[in-house]
C-alpha cells in the first residue's frame, strides 16, 4: 500500500472541525499466490478473529463497520502512475499507516479502455474520508476477500485513548469506585415486597440485569483528569459494546470529506452512495451449537421467544444491548399492556353485565314481542315493501350487550385509565431515568441533515454565481415556501381522497341494500343489514390498510421536500403527518357511523336522495350502536392481524429472502469458499436496515385511540389490545433480536413527541365517548322516558314512544311498495324512528316537543360528562406526583454523595500539600540549626536539605 501526497483537503473552520491535509491512499493489492500461501501455514485466521468481531490480529473489536460497492477500476493504472509521479518524500506518522487487508486492484486489463471516473471519485472519496478517520485517532482494517461479491468492508476500532476523549465531549456518565446503598423499604411495605417478589418470581426473566439491586454505583460524567475516580480495572469492558459504537458513531458524523467545498460526513456519504451502509456489529450467533454466551443469544432466550410471553421484559439488558431509546419503547410497550389487564378485566365485566340482563330489558323484548304488530314503513323505495319490527329482535337484543347503563360506567372508568396510565408511565420513566444514569441528561443539537447541507451548499453556489458575498447560509423560509405549500395541498388532497373513498362506500351500502332487497328470498330479505355491513367494513379494512401503507410513504416524502435540519426535526414532522394522514383513514369510517349515519335521513314521503336516486342510510331499530360496533371490531382486528402481525413477519422475511437469491445468483464460488463461515459482518449485512421507531410507535397509536375513542361501543377493544400486545411484544423483539442490523444505540430520556399525542387522544376521547353515549346510544332517550314519559316508572311503552306515524297515502308518485299486501294485509299508518308529529296533528310530520327535550338532555350530558370526567382525570394527575418518592430521595443522595466525594479529594490534596510544607519546613530549619562539626560544607548540607522536594 502506498501513500501518496495526491490532494489537500480544503479547511472547514466554519464547521469548527479542523481538517488536516491528507493524501489519497493507493491500495495495491497482495499478489493472490502469496496470500493464498500464508492462509493455507495458518491454523485458522477467522477463528482468531472470532469470525468478525475482531480484527485479524484478535485483539481489537471491531466497534463499526462501512461497507461499500466496488468494482476493478479501468482507470486506475493511469491514476496509480499519475499519483507515483506526484509522489512526496515527507509523510506523517499517521498517513504512512496502511488500512490492513486487501486494497482495490488497479491492474487494468487489456481491452479495458473505458475509465469508470464515477466509481474513481466514490474510491477517492473514501480513500479521504478514511484517512481523516485515521487523523482522528480510529483504527481501521479493510477486507474485500468476502463471500458477497462486489462488496467491501471497512472494520473500525476505536482505542482507549478516543474512546476517553469522545467520552468526555459526550458527557457520559459512568459508573465510579464509589458504591452506596439503595434504601429498602421497612416493615410492612418490605414484607409484602418480599411477597410479591416471591409470587412474581416464576415470571421474572433470568437475567443479571432484572435482579433487585440492594447497591449502586455512583455515576459522573467521565473526565480524563480524573479518571482515578472510575473503576479502570478492566478496561476492555468498561466501555461496553453499545457506547462503543455510540461514540464511533458521533466520530463518523462529524468527520468530513471535503472536496471542492462539497463537506461530507457519513450520512452524506450513504445518501450519495460512496458507501452503501454503515452499523455496528451483532455481539455473536444467537442459535446454533458451540455458540458463546452473549447478550443477544441471552435476549433471544429470555425475551425474543414466544415461549416466554407470560414473563417480565428484560428491560436493562435491552437497554444495555440497544440503547436507551430502544429501551424506552419496550419499557412503554410494557408498562402499556400491563395497564391493559385492569381494563380488560372490567370491559368483560361490562359485557358479561349486558349478557346477563339481555332477558330483562325491556325495549328489547316489546320490540320481539310479535303481539305488538307493529308495521315499519319500507327502507327502501318501490322494490321495498312494509316490514314487522320483530324481525329485528335479534339485532336488539345484540344492541342490549354494548348499550346498557354499564357502559356510561366503562366510558367513565377508561377516561380515567388513560390519566392514569400516563401518570404511571411518568414514573416508570423516572425510575428508568435514575437507573441508567440520565437525570442530569439533556439533548443537544444534533448534526445537519446531509440533504440540509447539500441544499444550503446549492443556495451559496447560487450566490456566488451571482458574484455576492454572502455569510454562512442557512434555508429560511422562503425556501421552504415551496415545500409548505406542497405539504398543505399534499394534505388536503390526501383527506378528501379518504372522505371520497368513504363516501364511495356509502354508496356501495345503498345500492347494494337496494339490490339485495329485491331478491324474493325471505331469507335474504332478512340478511340483508348484516351482509351490508359485513361486506362494507370488509372494503373499508382493505382500504385502509393500503392507503396506511401510501400515506406512510407520502408522509415521507412530504417530510423530505422541507429539507429539516437535523435528525430530530425531521422525526417530529413526519410523526405529525404520518400520524395525521393515518389517523383520518383509520377513524373516517368510524366516525361517520357513529356521528352522522340515520342523521340525514328525512322521513317517509320527504326523504333525502344523493344523485337523485340513492335514498340516505337510515340505522336498525336498535340503533346505530351495534353497526359501531362491528365497523369497530373488525377495523381493529384486521389491522392488528393483517397489518401489524402477518405484514411485520411476512414482509421482513421475504426482503430476506430476495436478498439471499441476488446473493446466491452473484456468487461464483468454488466449494471450499462456499463452506468457509461468514464473518460476522458479512451476516449482518443481510439482515434488514433499523427503519426507526416510528412505525413500531404509530402501530400502538393507533391501537390506542381504538381502545379510548369509542369505548362505548365495545367494551371488549381493551382485551383484543391485550391479547394483540402479548404477541406483539415477542414479534417486535425477535426481529430487532434476529431480523434487523443491530441499531445505533441513541440515548433519550422520554418517549419524545408520542407523549404528547397520547395526552391529546386522552382528551379527544373524553369528548368522543361522551357524544357516543348521548348521541348514538339510546341511553339518554331511555332517561329522559323514564322520568318524564314513563305512566309507571318503567321502560314499558319506550318503543312505542321513539316511533312516529305515517300515512301511506302520503308517498310521493312512485316512492309507494310495488307490493303494498306482502304482510298479507292492507298497510293504512306505518312506523319510522323519529319524533314528529302525527299525521292527524295540525303541523303533522313537523319536529315534536318530545325531540327537542331529547337534544337538551343529550346536550346537557355531554357539558356534565366531559367537565365532570376532565376534572377527575385532572385531579387523579394532580394527586400521583411525577418523580416518585423514593427517587428524589436516591437523587438528591447522590448529589451529597458525589459532593462529599470531591470534598474529600480536595482535602486530601489540602492535606497533602501541608505535609509537604511542614516536612519542608522542618528540613529548612534543621539545616539552618546545624553543627559546623558535622558538616564540613554549609553548601553541601543547604544542596542536600532544598533536594527534599525535588526527590518527593
Amino acid at each position: 500500500m502506498r501513500v501518496n501526497k495526491k490532494y489537500s483537503c480544503l479547511p472547514a473552520e466554519e464547521k469548527g472541525i479542523h481538517i488536516i491535509n491528507i493524501r489519497a491512499i493507493e491500495d495495491i493489492g497482495y499478489d493472490q499466490h502469496e496470500s493464498t500461501l500464508l492462509n493455507s501455514l495458518s491454523k485458522n485466521p477467522d477463528a482468531d478473529c472470532k469470525y468478525g468481531l475482531y480484527f485479524r490480529d484478535g485483539k481489537r473489536k471491531v466497534d463499526y463497520i462501512l461497507v461499500y460497492h466496488y468494482k476493478k477500476s479501468s482507470g486506475g493504472k493511469a491514476l496509480a502512475r499519475r499519483a507515483l509521479q506526484n509522489d512526496s518524500s515527507v509523510r506523517s506518522s499517521k498517513q504512512d499507516q496502511p488500512l490492513p487487508g486487501k486494497g482495490v486492484q488497479l491492474e487494468m486489463g487489456e481491452g479495458e479502455p473505458h475509465v469508470d471516473y464515477h466509481e474513481d471519485d466514490k474510491r477517492f472519496r473514501r480513500e479521504e474520508y478514511e484517512g481523516n478517520l485515521v487523523e482522528a485517532g480510529l483504527e481501521l482494517e479493510r477486507d474485500e476477500d468476502t463471500k458477497i461479491h462486489g462488496i467491501g468492508f471497512v472494520k473500525i476500532h476505536a482505542p482507549w485513548n478516543v474512546l476517553c476523549r469522545e467520552a468526555e465531549f459526550l458527557k457520559l456518565k459512568m459508573p465510579t469506585k464509589k458504591m452506596y446503598q439503595i434504601n429498602q423499604t421497612h416493615g410492612l411495605l418490605k414484607k409484602i415486597n418480599s411477597v410479591i417478589q416471591k409470587i412474581t418470581e416464576p415470571i421474572q426473566p433470568k437475567v443479571a440485569e432484572h435482579k433487585p439491586q440492594t447497591v449502586k454505583r455512583l455515576s459522573y460524567p467521565f473526565s480524563r483528569e480524573k479518571q482515578h475516580l472510575f473503576d479502570l480495572s478492566d478496561k476492555d469492558s468498561f466501555f461496553d459494546s453499545k457506547t462503543r459504537s455510540t461514540i464511533v458513531y458521533e466520530i463518523l458524523k462529524r468527520t468530513t470529506c471535503t472536496k471542492a467545498k462539497y463537506s461530507m460526513g457519513i450520512t452524506s456519504l450513504l445518501a450519495n452512495g460512496v458507501y452503501s451502509a454503515a452499523y455496528p456489529l451483532h455481539d455473536g450467533d444467537y442459535e446454533g451449537e458451540n455458540v458463546e454466551p452473549n447478550d443477544r443469544k441471552l435476549l433471544c432466550e429470555e425475551w425474543a421467544s414466544y415461549g416466554v410471553f407470560y414473563k417480565y421484559q428484560p428491560i436493562d439488558l435491552v437497554r444495555k444491548y440497544f440503547g436507551e431509546k430502544i429501551g424506552l419503547y419496550f419499557a412503554w410497550l410494557g408498562v402499556y399492556t400491563q395497564m391493559l389487564i385492569p381494563a380488560s378485566i372490567v370491559g368483560i365485566i361490562v359485557f358479561l353485565y349486558g349478557c346477563a340482563t339481555v332477558d330483562e330489558n325491556i325495549p328489547s323484548m316489546e320490540m320481539c314481542d310479535q303481539r305488538n304488530n307493529i308495521t315499519m314503513c319500507p327502507l327502501c323505495d318501490k322494490t321495498c315493501s312494509y316490514w314487522k319490527m320483530s324481525s329485528a329482535c335479534a339485532t336488539a337484543r345484540a344492541s342490549h350487550l354494548f348499550d346498557n347503563p354499564a357502559t356510561v360506567f366503562f366510558s367513565v372508568f377508561m377516561a380515567l385509565w388513560a390519566a392514569t396510565f400516563m401518570e404511571h408511565w411518568k414514573r416508570k420513566q423516572m425510575r428508568l431515568n435514575y437507573r441508567w444514569d440520565l437525570t442530569g441528561f439533556e439533548e443537544e443539537e444534533d448534526h445537519p441533515r446531509a440533504e440540509y447541507e447539500a441544499k444550503v451548499l446549492e443556495k451559496s453556489l447560487r450566490k456566488e454565481h451571482k458574484h455576492k458575498e454572502t455569510d454562512k447560509e442557512k434555508l429560511t423560509w422562503k425556501d421552504r415556501f415551496p415545500a409548505y405549500l406542497t405539504n398543505f395541498v399534499g394534505i388536503i388532497f390526501m383527506v378528501g381522497l379518504t372522505f371520497a373513498i368513504v363516501f364511495g362506500v356509502i354508496i356501495y351500502r345503498i345500492s347494494t341494500a337496494a339490490a339485495l332487497a329485491i331478491s324474493s328470498t325471505p331469507s335474504g330479505r332478512s340478511s340483508v343489514r348484516v351482509t351490508v355491513t359485513a361486506t362494507a367494513v370488509i372494503i373499508n379494512l382493505v382500504v385502509i390498510i393500503i392507503l396506511d401503507e401510501v400515506y406512510g410513504c407520502i408522509a415521507r416524502w412530504l417530510t423530505q421536500i422541507e429539507v429539516p435540519k437535523t435528525d430530530k426535526n425531521f422525526e417530529e414532522r413526519l410523526i405529525f403527518k404520518a400520524f395525521l394522514l393515518k389517523f383520518v383513514n383509520a377513524y373516517t369510517p368510524i366516525f361517520y357511523v357513529a356521528f352522522f349515519k340515520g342523521r340525514f335521513v328525512g322521513r317517509p314521503g320527504d326523504y333525502v336522495y344523493i344523485f337523485h336516486s340513492f335514498r340516505m342510510e337510515e340505522c336498525a331499530p336498535g340503533g346505530c350502536l351495534m353497526e359501531l360496533c362491528i365497523q369497530l371490531s373488525i377495523i381493529m382486528l384486521g389491522k392488528q392481524l393483517i397489518q401489524n402481525n402477518l405484514f411485520e413477519i411476512g414482509i421482513p422475511k421475504m426482503k430476506k429472502f430476495i436478498r439471499y437469491l441476488k446473493l446466491k445468483r452473484q456468487r461464483s464460488l468454488d466449494h471450499e469458499e462456499h463452506m468457509k463461515k461468514k464473518q460476522r459482518y458479512e451476516v449482518d449485512y443481510n439482515l434488514e436496515p433499523f427503519a426507526g421507531l416510528t412505525p413500531e410507535y404509530m402501530e400502538m397509536i393507533i391501537q390506542f385511540g381504538f381502545v379510548t375513542l369509542f369505548v362505548a361501543s365495545f367494551p371488549l377493544a381493551p382485551l383484543f389490545a391485550l391479547l394483540n400486545n402479548i404477541i406483539e411484544i415477542r414479534l417486535d423483539a425477535k426481529k430487532f433480536v434476529t431480523e434487523l442490523r443491530r441499531p445505533v444505540a441513541v440515548r433519550a430520556k422520554d418517549i419524545g413527541i408520542w407523549y404528547n399525542i397520547l395526552r391529546g387522544i386522552g382528551k379527544l376521547a373524553v369528548i368522543i365517548n361522551a357524544f357516543v353515549i348521548s348521541f348514538t346510544s339510546d341511553f339518554i332517550p331511555r332517561l329522559v322516558y323514564l322520568y318524564m314519559y314513563s305512566e309507571n316508572g318503567t321502560m314499558h311503552g319506550f318503543v312505542n314512544h321513539t316511533l312516529s306515524s305515517f300515512n301511506v297515502s302520503d308517498f310521493q308518485a312512485g316512492t309507494a311498495p310495488n307490493d303494498p299486501l306482502d304482510l298479507g294485509y292492507e298497510v293504512q299508518i306505518c312506523r319510522y324512528k323519529d319524533y314528529r308529529e302525527p299525521p292527524w296533528s295540525e303541523n303533522k310530520y313537523d319536529i315534536s316537543k318530545d325531540f327537542w327535550a331529547v337534544l337538551a338532555a343529550r346536550l346537557a350530558f355531554v357539558i356534565v360528562f366531559q367537565n365532570l370526567v376532565m376534572f377527575m382525570s385532572e385531579f387523579v394527575d394532580w394527586i400521583i406526583p411525577d418523580i416518585p418518592k423514593d427517587i428524589s430521595q436516591q437523587i438528591h443522595k447522590e448529589k451529597v454523595l458525589m459532593v462529599e466525594v470531591f470534598m474529600r479529594e480536595e482535602q486530601g490534596k489540602l492535606q497533602m500539600l501541608e505535609t509537604w510544607k511542614d516536612k519542608d519546613k522542618k528540613k529548612g530549619e534543621n539545616c539552618n540549626n546545624h553543627s559546623p562539626r558535622l558538616s564540613r560544607s554549609r553548601s553541601g548540607s543547604l544542596s542536600s536539605c532544598h533536594s527534599y522536594p525535588l526527590d518527593v
